[in-house]
């Protein structure tokens, strides 16, 4: 039995653009809750959404703003955020979601590979001064025409705007013109460029479609059941797919509220959110999970209205999976699985999946979705039980790499098929288990290793909060394995008994050799572990520069 499964679902594939969807919303649940900012104080029912939203689309339309052109987004969380989304898909205009993390170089090439025309953003976050970071670079932006600033803080160009000073100069176009862009527009359009995250190499502009986005949005709020009652909290942030896509997406096409905790995730304003609003629903990586489980304020919170979420972005620890379910009341709690150019969820566990299944595995194919798992080096569909690189295939999948034909058809190949770059193993009933990145493979004395095996085994010790699990080079077996641990608080471990507890459980080639104790974890601003440069550390640390340099085949 090949390693193959298509997902099903209750219904067909949606064939319409965004603003349509949020037009059917709104006529279905005009006054139910659509939107919460805490931090900010917003609230908006999907009627008042709507008018927002169509007031930012008179703004765009004011500015000159073309279909198909690139209008950027760089600012943490807010409520403006789904609003310039929703407005620039019913205009025509690409999104381009700039990481709130990116530095001038990052910033300087997003924006000019993208040829970004229009910028809104913020003036500054925490120790990010944005408006300091865009001067340097604006010089090099030659498509660059304009900036909004969230903010009462100008950029300092002579045709830059205030955001109340853009949504005014929108007053003034005739919404007839928005009718009839909108009725122009069709479902295949470009409507969102999302960089990835650049843990390795030059960040890619992943393109994606109304299609791509709105039907994987529907598919999250059909697998958790998503309806008006629900309130989803979204600490996850808004630049990435998790809260674009499984955040605005979701609601938009089911009328459930999408809850915003803080501008950038905070465990106990998280926290705080869902017991305050009663959200039903929570999203995170793992890293979040479990500052949240570790918070000293954890048994303040009421979490008993959570019924259901994804956790997801990263490898997803069995046992915070069983904490999520057990202590936050979060019984139906899911494992979804994806990547940006899959708009991006592509597997994910169900509500109905026993526990084991719900806690152990990323779970079977999307509706409308198609998986497998190949043999990397001959493309052929392996046997299941055996590991490979995982595939997906469907409308998920991207329109391409922004102006980069050379590296989509290294990711799509001529069948329609995402290569993930990830290994996994797929059981007879379509489950599919991640074993680690094709690139973070430990060849340990031609012995393969993979760190998810490890890290689970370690995560089962009592004192361990969060592992890391690389491969760090050695001149005698190629590779050896190294553990970066995270204890709890008031917790501890020596290396001896961490090389004991493992010897029980896994074959000794298994066993890190090198440890090193941690607060945190090298991540992106989403909570991906940066493994590359925790290696790049442990190299200048551990003196194994001679090892590395080893040239091999």
């Amino acid at each position: 039995m090949k390693s193959y499964a298509s997902g099903m679902s209750v219904g067909p594939l949606r064939g319409e653009t965004i603003g349509q969807c949020l037009d059917e919303t709104v006529s279905r649940v005009p006054e139910c809750l659509a939107l919460v900012s805490c931090h900010q104080g917003v609230r908006l029912s999907w009627r008042e959404l709507s008018a927002h939203v169509n007031r930012v689309a008179l703004g765009l339309l004011a500015q000159g703003i073309e279909r198909g052109d690139r209008v950027g987004i760089w600012s943490p969380t807010r409520a403006e955020w789904p609003l310039l989304q929703l407005a620039a898909a019913k205009t025509g205009a690409v999104l381009v979601n700039v990481n709130p993390a990116y530095r001038s170089e990052e910033l300087a090439f997003a924006l000019r590979q993208s040829g970004t025309r229009l910028l809104v953003m913020a003036s500054r976050f925490r120790t990010s001064d944005f408006l300091g970071t865009l001067t340097e670079v604006r010089a090099s932006l030659p498509a660059l025409e304009r900036v909004v600033v969230f903010d009462e803080e100008r950029a300092g160009g002579g045709d830059d705007l205030l955001w109340r000073e853009f949504v005014a100069a929108g007053e003034v176009v005739d919404p007839v013109l928005l009718s009839h862009r909108e009725a122009g527009l069709d479902v295949d359009d470009a409507i969102n460029i999302q960089y990835t995250s650049g843990t390795t190499g030059i960040p890619k502009g992943a393109t994606l479609s109304h299609h791509n986005v709105l039907n994987n949005g529907a598919s999250v709020a059909e697998v958790l059941g998503y309806s008006e009652v629900d309130r989803v909290c979204v600490p996850t942030p808004m630049y990435h797919c998790f809260g674009s896509v499984g955040g605005t997406m979701a609601c938009l096409a089911s009328g459930a509220a999408m809850v915003y905790p803080a501008p950038a995730f905070e465990p106990d304003a998280t926290l705080e959110a869902i017991a305050q609003q009663r959200c039903t629903s929570i999203y995170g990586v793992p890293s979040m999970f479990i500052a949240m489980l570790e918070s000293a304020r954890f048994s303040e919170f009421d979490l008993s209205s959570l019924r259901t979420g994804a956790m997801a972005g990263a490898p997803c620890p069995v046992e915070v999976m069983k904490r999520v379910v057990s202590e936050m009341h979060a019984q139906e709690m899911t494992i979804a699985y994806g990547m940006t150019e899959t708009s991006p969820v592509a597997t994910m566990t169900r509500r109905s999946d026993d526990l084991a299944r719900r806690t152990s595995t990323v779970g079977t194919a999307f509706p409308h979705v198609e998986v497998k798992v190949v043999d990397p080096s001959s493309g052929a569909t392996v046997p299941v039980g055996l590991p490979g690189e995982i595939c997906s295939r469907g409308y998920l999948v991207m329109k391409g790499y922004w102006d980069d034909l050379d590296a989509t058809r290294d990711a799509v190949d001529e069948n329609g098929w995402m290569h993930t770059g990830d290994l996994g193993v797929m059981d007879a009933r379509g489950y599919l288990n991640i074993v680690g990145r094709s690139k973070d493979t430990i060849i340990r004395g031609g012995e393969n290793i993979y760190p998810r095996e490890v890290e689970e085994i370690l995560f089962a010790h009592p004192a361990v909060s969060a592992v890391q699990v690389i491969g760090v080079p050695d001149a005698r077996l190629g590779e050896e394995v190294m553990a970066w641990i995270a204890f709890r608080e008031g917790f501890g471990a020596s290396e001896e008994e961490l090389r004991a507890f493992c010897r029980q459980r896994v074959a000794h080639f298994k066993v890190p050799r090198y440890w090193k104790v941690v607060k945190e974890f090298p991540m992106t601003v989403t909570g991906k572990v940066q493994k590359y440069r925790m290696r790049e550390i442990a190299i200048s640390e551990l003196d194994l520069g001679h090892a590395a340099a080893i040239p091999t085949a």
